[in-house]
């Protein structure tokens, strides 16, 4: 396909339709303040859309808004009076981001053409699509001239390194905050015009950062900055600043406490900051990984959580299915309860069922006096996690079934029936599928397990999310340690990329570990990994010999190009490999 076909389609991309959160959680205008506050804490949001009874946009509600009329005592008030009018607009899901300019909103509400909220996007959304479309271009002198066109979308600042950290975009934004001249920026090195960046060691290194802090004239700023990969190397870093953060919360609340409000009020306040706080440390934001798949996967998660139905986790071994389960639970009615993991896999099958339903005095041999709780009853009014739940024994397997269906159970031993009042999430590796086809899975439970199923991809279908998990367990085990932080070359980071990671993220994690306790270098190149990464051929050829495909690698290519509708990135996901690494074979292919 011709560069410019290329370009089109990633602009029809753009719509934002592509990039808006379906199906957002909303708020009707006739609720009170006081039953908004709630909803606030459920949905774990610091913002949310307003709606009327025919789901028509009529402003947003943001937790600064709230707080307000907390502190005014209006909480019995209705809505109405907190709405915000201003700070947001609305636009259609058919718009383009990069016709977004001329609006300097933080929110964005997108309607259909019968003007119904359909989505929502931030700014700081808009921005990360922005840097994930430049990094799509497969040449960075293509990206010069896409650069121009949306350089100044961002009301933030965006400034654009090249591979020396030269400075090649600078937009208005970033021109009036520091006080430079963008003609005077260009051609300089990034360190002689940005006040503590550490965008040329971006392009050294490969590793993204997203959120960051960094002190620009003596004020602590939030940064994103985002390596750009061209032909497995990084030729260059985009580097975003975000004016606006959850600060101004925090501000109100040194205002309550400086307005020496009644005792009562403080407490109230001080109530919702504790729980906002509490929530935000046990949400599925701490699961890292910027792919498409991944946030459908988090979106889903969250969807699930705010009810009770049980929900089966798949995917292979370490790619983080007890993560998404924990994810849940803290997201869930039952948070307030025990979250109990169970391995079924670990536990002997003559064991498991008193693990599990726990057994009265006397039950056996050995029992302990006064009996045992089993599982079920730790998890009352919390989560019970299933692991490897395809290893559960089929005589098991029945009476969970029945537990499930008549939400009671009997301990080992005894006769008094016990009421469940429990979440039930289930994970395994296996195909349960396949096993009830074979007899070795009971179909009828399969399909209680089964009213949602979240499937895990592998790390090598989403090789976007490689260099985020790499920055984050390279500081972390750093930490762990005590070392100083280590940094990759761009060459190992292509590595990392491009290597099947059988393990997926477990081994990763592993990989990473054994990088930081033996190598003495601050800087980890491509010589430092194991042998069995550096073979490149390998890497690149891994779902050939994995799935047993025809060595005929261009019709394999079209033929998954074909099944995925001619999208690239599925495509790329699909054979395991890098989009660049696609795109080079297409043009070898003429495809």
């Amino acid at each position: 396909m011709q560069r410019q076909d290329r370009i089109i389609e990633k602009e029809k991309h753009l719509m934002l339709k592509h990039w808006m959160v379906i199906e957002p959680d909303y708020i009707r205008e006739h609720h009170s303040i006081k039953q908004a506050i709630s909803i606030f804490k459920e949905f774990d949001v610091e913002w949310l859309p307003v709606v009327n009874d025919d789901m028509k946009p009529v402003g947003i509600l943001t937790a600064k808004s709230l707080l307000e009329s907390l502190l005014l005592e209006k909480e019995n008030d209705l809505l109405k009076k907190s709405i915000s009018r201003d700070g947001f607009i609305i636009v259609s899901q058919n718009d383009s981001v990069l016709d977004l300019h001329r609006f300097p909103f933080n929110y964005y509400l997108v309607v259909n053409s019968q003007y119904k909220l359909v989505g929502t996007i931030t700014r700081n959304e808009i921005l990360d699509g922005i840097s994930s479309f430049i990094q799509e271009i497969d040449q960075l002198e293509h990206t010069a001239a896409i650069l121009d066109e949306v350089m100044n979308i961002a009301y933030e600042g965006v400034a654009v390194v090249d591979k020396e950290g030269i400075i090649v975009q600078f937009n208005e934004a970033y021109s009036r905050f520091i006080g430079v001249d963008k003609e005077d920026a260009l051609g300089k090195h990034v360190q002689d015009v940005i006040e503590n960046t550490n965008m040329h060691n971006t392009v050294k290194t490969g590793l993204p950062e997203r959120g960051a802090i960094q002190y620009i004239q003596g004020q602590p700023m939030i940064v994103h900055r985002i390596p750009i990969w061209k032909n497995d190397t990084v030729v260059g870093a985009i580097g975003m600043l975000i004016f606006e953060g959850v600060s101004e919360l925090y501000q109100i609340y040194d205002r309550i406490q400086n307005d020496n409000l009644k005792a009562d009020t403080n407490k109230n306040i001080r109530n919702v900051r504790e729980n906002h706080e509490k929530i935000r440390m046990t949400t599925l934001d701490q699961i890292i990984g910027v792919s498409d798949s991944t946030a459908t996967i988090k979106r889903t998660a969250r969807k699930v959580a705010k009810t009770d139905v049980t929900v089966l986790i798949t995917g292979e071994s370490g790619t983080g299915k007890g993560i998404y389960a924990s994810g849940i639970h803290e997201l869930s009615p039952f948070s307030s309860g025990a979250f109990i993991n169970v391995n079924c896999g670990a536990i002997p099958e003559n064991l498991i069922e008193s693990e599990l339903f726990g057994y009265e005095e006397g039950a056996f041999t050995g029992a302990k006096k006064g009996g045992k709780q089993g599982k079920f009853e730790l998890a009352q009014n919390g989560t019970l996690f299933l692991d490897e739940i395809g290893e559960m024994p089929l005589t098991m397997q029945t009476k969970l079934l029945r537990l499930l269906e008549d939400k009671e159970f009997e301990r080992v031993g005894g006769t008094q029936k016990y009421k469940v009042n429990t979440r039930i999430i289930a994970a395994t590796n296996r195909n349960l599928w396949e096993m009830v086809e074979e007899g070795k899975f009971r179909e009828d439970l399969f399909y209680r397990l089964n009213v949602v199923e979240i499937q895990i991809p592998p790390l090598r279908e989403r090789t976007s999310d490689i260099p985020s998990l790499v920055s984050n367990f390279m500081k972390s085990m750093c930490h762990k340690y005590q070392v100083p932080e280590k940094e990759l070359t761009s060459e190992a980071m292509s590595a990392f990329i491009h290597y099947s990671w059988k393990g997926n993220v477990r081994e990763l994690i592993n990989v990473i570990e054994r990088l930081v306790v033996l190598i003495d270098s601050d800087t980890i190149t491509l010589n430092h990994l194991p042998e069995y990464m550096r073979n490149s051929d390998d890497v690149s050829n891994n779902f050939l010999s994995h799935k047993g495909y025809s060595d005929n690698e261009k019709e394999l290519i079209q033929s998954i190009l074909n099944e995925s509708n001619g999208n690239k990135t599925m495509t790329a996901r699909k054979m395991g490999m890098h989009r660049t690494t696609l795109y080079k074979k297409m043009k070898k292919y003429n495809l």
